[in-house]
């Protein structure tokens, strides 16, 4: 097994919230060499998403507090 495909399969055991955290942590890495203007650009495209899902209930709010404790335990 290549360890491109160990890797893949430790991904693959994480939970469902690691293995979010981890991909996002992966695409934001591509998006390194970006222009500032393409950032805000996507951050702005990604908000807009998050607040049309939050109005249609397809997601519930999560408290700030909550949010920095997951982001204490995924980064260490």
């Amino acid at each position: 097994m290549t360890s491109f495909q160990q890797l893949e399969h430790a991904a693959l055991e994480l939970s469902e919230s690691q293995r979010a955290a981890l991909a996002q942590r992966l695409l934001l890495s591509l998006r390194a060499s970006s222009s500032e203007e393409d950032k805000d650009e996507a951050w702005l495209t990604e908000a807009n998403r998050r607040a049309r899902e939050l109005d249609a209930g397809l997601v519930k709010p999560v408290p700030a507090e909550e949010v920095r404790e997951k982001a204490k335990l995924l980064t260490g």
